[in-house]
């Protein structure tokens, strides 16, 4: 840090995710990134926020069938569903 000059007015600038600051009157191409922007996407479009709440949700489902017979055996369904259709199409 500490590389700022008093008195110096910044342009911050946004380009692919990533916020930019240069001194106001300089070159853009002496801008440094400062900032990137984490609401970012997944593969197949979904927020990245989105994908890590379910993978949460999963990983509470599989601690919670530990204990729960019930839920147990629909996993474990699921799971046997999920093997059959990647194995076989």
């Amino acid at each position: 840090m500490g590389r700022l000059k008093e008195g110096v007015t910044l342009i911050y600038e946004r380009a692919d995710g990533i916020v930019y600051s240069r001194e106001s009157g300089t070159d853009p191409s002496t801008r440094t990134p400062v900032s990137w922007d984490y609401d970012s996407r997944t593969p197949d479009g979904r927020p990245l926020r989105d994908h890590i709440q379910e993978d949460q949700m999963w990983g509470e489902i599989r601690r919670l069938a530990r204990t729960n017979a019930t839920l147990q055996e629909e996993v474990d369904r699921v799971i046997a569903t999920y093997h059959l259709i990647k194995d076989n199409g």
